[in-house]
């Protein structure tokens, strides 16, 4: 299927391991010029180099993307850098977040929910003068079923869905999608589920054996979906909440 994104300019936050990081690459492969970031300034450096390899323009920065300014600043800089953007992705989290404690709180609220938020917000002047404009915002089974995961993470990745929808509703005149993507359990190396592979064995078993597929996601499989809700061939879909978990997830989603 041609995704109809050749050309097309990509903004991806977390763009340099797992989910983020197929993204970006998957959005490359298909034609169109992409930005991200992520906090190690040499991964960035590393990933824009292999983009570029592919024949399309790549921008990247290192950014916290809980800084206000720094995140609006390198949205506002990879619009320039790429004459515009239309498709904005949502990646990053605070996963390592896991207590119930204040910090926990403060750092799932402050990534999880207001990186997305101003990310929506610093976007929106060239969302609005896309064609294809769209936003995608990582969420989480975590945001459907009580689990593992520390009160914070499932609290934030299930405002995600309810914001997505509220935007989706409200921005639909203006010509803008708005969608949100939940993933199951992810492995990939340095990625949480690899660390408990090694650290945590008895949690790594038990994530295995309540998935009926008897393994894990890899990111490719979720950065599919991704790129594809993002896209014009996906035109007609906004408000969805897509749950890509490998049937971890028993609820009825209505």
């Amino acid at each position: 299927m041609d995704l109809g994104v050749k050309g097309l300019r990509a903004l991806v936050t977390g763009g340099t391991k797992g989910i983020g990081r197929r993204c970006v690459d998957l959005f490359a492969d298909e034609g169109a010029h992409v930005a991200f970031c992520a906090r190690d300034a040499g991964e960035v450096a590393a990933a824009a180099a292999a983009v570029e390899a592919k024949g399309v323009r790549a921008f990247g920065r290192a950014v916290d993307v809980s800084d206000k300014a720094a995140l609006e600043a390198f949205i506002a800089d990879a619009a320039g850098a790429l004459c515009g953007l239309g498709m904005v992705v949502g990646n990053v989290s605070a996963l390592a977040a896991m207590n119930d404690d204040e910090a926990s709180w403060t750092a799932e609220f402050n990534v999880d929910m207001m990186h997305s938020v101003r990310l929506v917000w610093a976007s929106m002047p060239f969302l609005e003068a896309s064609d294809h404009a769209s936003t995608t915002l990582i969420s989480s089974v975590s945001g459907r079923e009580v689990d593992f995961t520390g009160p914070a993470y499932g609290v934030m990745k299930a405002a995600l869905v309810r914001y997505a929808a509220d935007l989706a509703f409200k921005l639909a005149p203006k010509g803008v999608r708005a969608n949100v993507v939940s993933p199951g359990n992810v492995y990939f190396t340095q990625g949480f589920w690899h660390y408990a592979e090694e650290n945590l064995p008895d949690l790594f078993a038990e994530a295995l054996r309540l998935n009926p597929t008897g393994r894990m996601a890899t990111p490719e499989e979720i950065a599919r979906g991704v790129v594809f809700v993002a896209s014009p061939a996906s035109s007609f879909t906004s408000g969805a909440n897509l749950v890509i978990d490998g049937a971890l997830t028993r609820g009825v989603q209505l």
